[in-house]
């Protein structure tokens, strides 16, 4: 039953279960030619179901163990688990070392492209040879076993090394995304009592140099406010990349070249409990306060290392994979560092943004590293079809085989767009759904095992166990809607919040008995299949039915002329809460109205085709971009601080804050209309 009504980020709402109004009928049977070779098979299903404990076992040695485990799970202390806890390993060892060792030293780990143009390509074997040496660099700075590392730098080689040395050595790595303010960045370093920063003079980012180590050097000095800000940290470590004038404190800061490089390239690994936490990596808080979830060893590399696998179907001789998000963010963790590393696949590292100095960079790069398997966010594929499919069309990209989406629930008309466009019909696409606190992928198709539909996620993995509830807890039937809950434990759940047991059991435990709860809410359409409907927190109550954001924009982007919606509720006297969308047109459809009210009333009588009158939104606003965190994440609290004619909020966060002035000014000249 429920116990308390507050969810991550807001409240559960009082309605029976979610309103379920969108339809899809498109269907994909698996091919037959992937089946065939298949990673995963449908006996997968049938195996977990049987025995899930035995399932996970059997993942689990897959790994390279020091002292083999003799117990696979201890729940005694729910809702902290202990998976694997008696044996010992490491990570390091796991997604470096082990490849040398075995023979494949030769394997190219990374093709590393800058965003300026420079490449490197490193093999296994040169990366057990830097991260040795920056594991003897860390050593050299009195970082040992236990200690937190907190890492800030843009998307180069240089991260992923960092954060191995950690795990080389036992120290527990968090990384933070190089986009965060200073005071970010203290109230993580802060938190986690990390003893040295790693950091970089700057990155670049769309042509320019952004400055990182003046963001360190403003976190760590002392302020009224906090004077005692970041006392644990006793070293800055910085990496030349730029060039860029830096500032210096003598007796703290060290450059990476002199520290790290004439080093020996040879150190014995740290043999670690399966228990022993990895890293922390800090979420937004609904108080403000981050959150420092943090995850161990054995059952995170565990359940990356096995969806890794299954999910994306990874033959490490002949793919090469890319993952475009940033390794400051979970899925940098999961499916760049560790999960493909262990598996020991060939990767594409991009440092810049996807228009720059183009915007058909991506496929460029695809073309010229012949990529096989693309991970990317909903986002991204948005804001290729608002640049239209003419920019793709001219790069050669039938080396992919296989697409993935990642971050937010992906509309239909955008999945499509990516099977066609990019994926020539001919690649299946998974759809993933899993958070940071997940740690893995926890609800995907298997390719060549699973149909696909476009926007759904499909069903849990094997060895995953997912209900969807209503208010009481209940299973809701298929064709409604609920909160997703995950009603097992699995190996690379979180253990905790840092430092706080409290807060991990009330923020992801309390709500229903016995069951997980982050806050995202999904349906089961008459199939049994699942959709993600987005966070709990972007339901709209409008004249007492409970509409999810999701589906409206859904509804909105399968219009031709829309290339993204963002969707937000607000006040209003009659219904209590208005619909308020802000969408964007694409460039390369012919034919879009100039006025703004004409296409905002063919929007509106689109959505009410599609789902019905009470979805039609009040406000349409058309513009040039909605804000997103560099993450990709759509920011709707600052559109609804707009919708609302509220002062708008923090916009540090975002990719580019200058976005936020252009929608008040659109919205001021159409009133002024």
């Amino acid at each position: 039953m429920v116990r308390d009504a507050h969810v991550p980020g807001g409240h559960v709402p009082s309605r029976h279960t979610l309103e379920n109004l969108h339809t899809e009928t498109r269907t994909f049977a698996p091919l037959v030619g992937m089946a065939a070779h298949a990673n995963a098979t449908g006996y997968e299903y049938k195996k977990a179901k049987a025995d899930s404990l035995e399932y996970w076992r059997e993942a689990a040695l897959r790994l390279s163990w020091k002292q083999p485990f003799t117990e696979i799970l201890d729940w005694s202390d729910a809702p902290v688990a202990r998976w694997f806890h008696d044996g010992t390993l490491n990570a390091c060892d796991n997604a470096v070392d082990r490849h040398v060792r075995e023979g494949r030293g030769d394997r190219v780990a990374f093709h590393f492209v800058g965003e300026p143009g420079d490449t490197q390509t490193l093999t296994y074997a040169d990366m057990l040879d830097r991260v040795q040496r920056a594991a003897n660099g860390l050593l050299s700075l009195g970082v040992g076993k236990g200690d937190r590392v907190a890492i800030y730098l843009p998307q180069i080689p240089e991260a992923v090394v960092a954060m191995l040395a950690c795990a080389r050595i036992g120290a527990i790595h968090s990384v933070i995304f190089g986009g965060f303010s200073a005071e970010s960045l203290r109230q993580r370093i802060d938190d986690a009592e990390a003893k040295l920063v790693i950091t970089a003079d700057g990155g670049n980012r769309r042509g320019a140099h952004l400055a990182l180590k003046p963001l360190v050097d403003e976190a760590l000095a002392p302020t009224a406010e906090h004077p005692t800000a970041c006392e644990s940290v006793k070293h800055v470590l910085t990496v030349k990349r730029t060039g860029q004038e830096t500032a210096w404190q003598d007796g703290r800061d060290l450059w990476w070249h002199d520290v790290v490089d004439p080093q020996l390239p040879e150190h014995e690994p740290e043999w670690v409990e399966a228990e022993h936490p990895l890293f922390i990596l800090y979420t937004s808080g609904t108080t403000g306060t981050p959150k420092g979830l943090y995850h161990t060893t054995g059952g995170y590399l565990t359940g990356v290392a096995h969806t890794h696998r299954i999910v994306f179907d990874i033959k490490p001789e002949t793919d090469v994979y890319w993952c475009t998000a940033d390794v400051g963010w979970v899925t940098g963790h999961s499916y760049i560092v560790y999960g493909p590393m262990i598996n020991g696949a060939t990767q594409v590292l991009y440092e810049g943004t996807p228009n720059t100095p183009h915007e058909g960079r991506w496929w460029e790069i695809i073309q010229e590293y012949k990529v096989t398997i693309l991970y990317t966010a909903p986002t991204a594929i948005r804001t290729f079809m608002k640049w239209g499919h003419a920019i793709p069309d001219q790069y050669d990209l039938t080396s992919l085989r296989l697409l993935g989406s990642v971050g937010e629930p992906i509309n239909p008309e955008a999945w499509m767009w990516y099977r066609n466009v990019i994926g020539g019909d001919r690649c299946p696409i998974v759809d993933t759904w899993w958070q940071t606190e997940t740690g893995s992928i926890l609800i995907s198709p298997l390719p060549g095992v699973t149909a696909t539909k476009p926007g759904s996620a499909m069903t849990a993995i094997p060895g995953i166990a997912v209900e969807v509830v209503d208010d009481s807890g209940a299973p809701v039937r298929n064709g409604e809607g609920g909160y997703l809950v995950i009603t097992e434990p699995w190996p690379s759940m979180l253990r905790g919040i840092w430092g706080d047991r409290h807060r991990y059991q009330s923020t992801y435990w309390n709500h229903f008995d016995g069951m997980y709860f982050a806050g995202d809410g999904a349906k089961k359409d008459v199939d049994g299949d699942l959709w993600l409907m987005g966070r709990v927190d972007d339901v709209m109550n409008v004249s007492g039915h409970r509409l999810t954001t999701t589906e409206i924009e859904h509804a909105l982007v399968s219009h031709p002329w829309v290339a993204e919606a963002a969707v937000v509720g607000a006040n209003d006297e009659i219904t209590g809460q208005a619909v308020v969308a802000f969408v964007i047109v694409r460039s390369d459809v012919e034919g879009i109205p100039t006025d703004g009210e004409a296409v905002a009333t063919a929007l509106r009588n689109h959505v009410r085709k599609q789902i019905g009158p009470l979805a039609k939104p009040r406000d349409i606003l058309v513009v040039a971009e909605v804000p997103k965190t560099r993450s990709g994440k759509i920011m709707r609290r600052l559109l609804r601080d707009v919708a609302e004619n509220r002062p708008v909020g923090d916009v540090t966060t975002l990719a580019d804050s200058s976005v936020m002035d252009a929608i008040r000014e659109g919205l001021a000249a159409g009133k002024a209309d």
